[in-house]
């Protein structure tokens, strides 16, 4: 990478998008693409650009996290979240939060402290300690005429000091047991980030990443091969224990790749000197300087 390189990669969530919905699922994911792009060409970190994309994300309703977040059986919102650090390998993360507007927030705010992860009433609590955005849970639901998918949204980064960050967000899954916590706030299930290699950030069935801590995984295969081969590499290790993936993933020399065996998967990214663009397919993407 050159001294000026940056490059950002933010996912809507693997899952089938309704139909007539997926230009609002391109159009959301290239506007938090744009909050965390701003960051990185200005010269800000990677760990900045990547919660402010994914507060993006949050307050789009069109996303199942934050506002516009699924509901479980019990017909409330419980949201997860997480946010790692690649310099440090700092991470934070929260879990079945129900009043937090943006929970991406309040696990960067863990990043400094010594909780890694903070779940329920105790991560509400912190929140409301230092600075967290509370709300009434009702002001997360959103009606909506079709179940917009139950999967996680995320950012990876990598700004012009060579530091990658990489985050997560998610609803959870329609209709699950109360007090449910899925991959999106474990470190090697949903995400993860260090300088030496890259940083990931995946969305999917849940259950089945956590299984194969498939983040971990990814990671791995990341440092003896490029990020398209170790993307197939990781889906095909998925098929063992079965269900659906989107990976997206920033390497250390920059390069950005992602794939899914989900039907869809909304993705926008953009690198100094290219373009930002929005596909809801990794076939619809022909770039061609993908490893």
């Amino acid at each position: 990478m050159s001294e000026t390189g940056w490059a950002i990669i933010v996912h809507g969530g693997a899952k089938d998008i309704p139909p007539g919905l997926e230009d609002a699922h391109r159009r959301g994911c290239l506007l938090a693409l744009a909050a965390g792009q701003a960051i990185l060409e200005a010269g800000g970190a990677a760990i900045a650009a990547v919660e402010m994309a994914v507060r993006a994300l949050e307050e789009d309703p069109t996303f199942n996290a934050g506002h516009g977040a699924v509901l479980n059986a019990a017909g409330e919102v419980e949201c997860d979240a997480a946010i790692m650090d690649g310099a440090t390998l700092a991470v934070g993360g929260v879990a079945a939060v129900k009043t937090l507007r943006h929970p991406i927030s309040v696990a960067a705010a863990l990043l400094s402290r010594t909780p890694v992860l903070l779940v329920g009433a105790g991560a509400e609590a912190f929140a409301g300690a230092h600075g967290g955005e509370l709300c009434d849970p009702a002001d997360l639901i959103v009606a909506r005429p079709g179940d917009p998918g139950c999967d996680t949204v995320g950012c990876v980064a990598l700004d012009r000091h060579g530091n990658i960050a990489a985050g997560t967000s998610t609803g959870g899954l329609t209709g699950c047991h109360s007090g449910r916590v899925g991959d999106s706030p474990l470190p090697g299930c949903g995400l993860y980030a260090d300088n030496v290699v890259g940083g990931v950030s995946l969305s999917g069935d849940g259950e089945s990443l956590i299984r194969t801590t498939l983040a971990a995984r990814l990671m791995h295969s990341l440092e003896a091969m490029p990020p398209g081969a170790a993307i197939q590499a990781a889906l095909t290790y998925l098929a063992r224990v079965g269900g659906e993936a989107g990976l997206i993933v920033i390497d250390t020399e920059g390069r950005v790749d992602w794939g899914h065996n989900s039907a869809q998967f909304a993705v926008a990214h953009a690198r100094a000197g290219q373009p930002a663009r929005a596909f809801v397919n990794r076939a619809q993407d022909a770039q061609e300087d993908y490893p």
